[in-house]
């Protein structure tokens, strides 16, 4: 083997077709919803490898957006009729861009009045 050649890929078709199944079907695996962890155990790979093989294939980036896509619907679905823990919710929604603030008003005359604000923060968006 060459000085700084890793090993080869197991990225092919048959993993290719196991990933669209997964995003597919995750629940078949498990998973309340699909994550790029039940990705990687499905597949039997890294976390890191995941996203390595999104960098260098289209298919596999196309079907690892469709999990994220999916996991920010079964979140936001999930979260809004109470199917799925709060604090967790939360948490995984983070991900997606999502955070909240406490704001604590002070002059309410003596009052404490706290507020809570969800913020959307938008990634930059690629350029065409």
């Amino acid at each position: 083997m060459a000085q700084g050649s890793g090993r080869p890929t197991k990225y092919c078709d048959e993993i290719q077709e196991t990933a669209d199944h997964y995003a597919q079907n995750f629940a078949e695996y498990g998973d309340p919803v699909p994550s790029v962890a039940g990705l990687a155990d499905a597949i039997d790979v890294s976390r890191r490898t995941i996203y390595t093989w999104s960098e260098k294939h289209d298919q596999f980036l196309h079907t690892l957006e469709r999990i994220e896509n999916r996991q920010h619907k079964f979140l936001v679905s999930g979260g809004l009729t109470n199917e799925f823990n709060a604090g967790i919710t939360k948490l995984m929604l983070h991900n997606h861009g999502y955070s909240d603030k406490m704001a604590t008003d002070l002059t309410s005359n003596g009052q404490t009045v706290e507020s809570m604000d969800w913020n959307v923060v938008r990634p930059d968006a690629p350029e065409v």
